[in-house]
């Protein structure tokens, strides 16, 4: 049985790691992807030609075209939670099995969005950029978050995890997810719009699909207290960014932080990342060793069970896959 994984070798080194490769070469012949770009369609065809099984990173696609030019391939392993750019059903008249790896990096973004909060409420990058710079650094008052309101949007495996830690700081905590059922006494749940407006800090963590396409635009952020900040963990779709754009030139809210963005695998955007009440990061939320390696070793126990013929944890086409001996 042979793998291809299509992680880059600077992809490889942050995402996927020895201690999975290692285990990956245990259940079968890996065969690595060594050039630094990124596998298109007809390269990810050209390198997965003789492979029974591709494990793919969050920046190489699954699109519908391959699956018929690859008739050996038996399943596509998603080393990510989102699989959008994975043609599920193209796959399923196939007969391929694609899987995607669970949510390890709940804790990693949790606190990502904590630091978040802390350098937007004392100027943190803005005072150790002045200080680099060799100039002093004004001085300005900070928000404390401790009796502030935080409003997350989406309440989800990491909006529970960050609520927890909101509590314990004292932060007064509001949720809106029209999905969910927040059954903490502690936890408010209110609409959108009135989370809007009564938050100090608006972290959004909701999904991405048509329906959130653009939830934060002119509207959205048009309800914001001027001197509130908006932080965007969750993808670019989310986010109307010349409306966001325009209301931090204008001052209409008073900064925002972002790890993710419309650029290419969902970087943030310079043009919006440059703006000086703008901090950001570039996508690195899950980039911790422990987030990591859940994730790359559950593809492990993937691949393992495929090569025995079974139906991994994580299978999200299962009764269709075909290809299976």
């Amino acid at each position: 049985m042979k793998v291809l994984l299509a992680h880059t070798p600077e992809m490889r080194r942050n995402y996927y790691g020895d201690r999975s490769l290692n285990g990956l070469r245990a259940a079968a012949e890996v065969i690595l992807h060594e050039s630094d770009d990124t596998l298109d369609a007809a390269g990810l065809v050209r390198a997965a030609k003789d492979a029974d099984i591709i494990v793919a990173d969050r920046m190489t696609e699954g699109r519908g075209e391959i699956f018929a030019q690859l008739p050996r391939l038996r399943a596509f392993v998603r080393c990510a939670v989102d699989i959008r750019n994975v043609d599920v059903e193209a796959a399923s008249e196939a007969g391929v099995l694609v899987t995607r790896a669970g949510p390890g990096f709940v804790q990693a973004v949790a606190e990502l969005a904590l630091g978040f909060m802390i350098d937007l409420s004392r100027g943190v990058s803005r005072t150790t950029a002045e200080y680099q710079a060799g100039r002093k650094p004004e001085a300005r008052m900070g928000r404390q978050l401790a009796g502030s309101k935080v409003g997350i949007i989406g309440y989800g495996s990491i909006g529970r995890y960050l609520a927890e830690i909101a509590k314990v700081l004292r932060m007064e905590v509001l949720v809106s997810d029209p999905f969910a059922d927040v059954s903490d006494a502690a936890i408010r749940q209110v609409g959108l719009d009135e989370l809007l407006a009564a938050s100090d800090y608006v972290v959004c963590l909701a999904i991405a699909n048509e329906q959130t396409e653009n939830l934060i635009g002119e509207a959205a952020l048009a309800r914001m207290q001027k001197h509130a900040v908006f932080i965007n963990l969750s993808r670019g779709n989310l986010v109307d960014e010349a409306a966001l754009a325009r209301a931090l030139r204008e001052n209409r809210i008073a900064g925002a932080a972002m790890d993710v963005g419309r650029a290419p695998d969902q970087m943030p955007t310079p043009e919006l990342a440059k703006l000086p009440n703008v901090i950001a990061t570039p996508h690195v939320g899950g980039l911790t060793p422990q987030a990591i390696e859940y994730q790359s070793l559950e593809t492990v126990r993937q691949v393992e069970a495929i090569v025995r013929g079974e139906v991994p944890q994580g299978a999200v086409n299962a009764e269709r896959w075909t290809r299976r001996s």
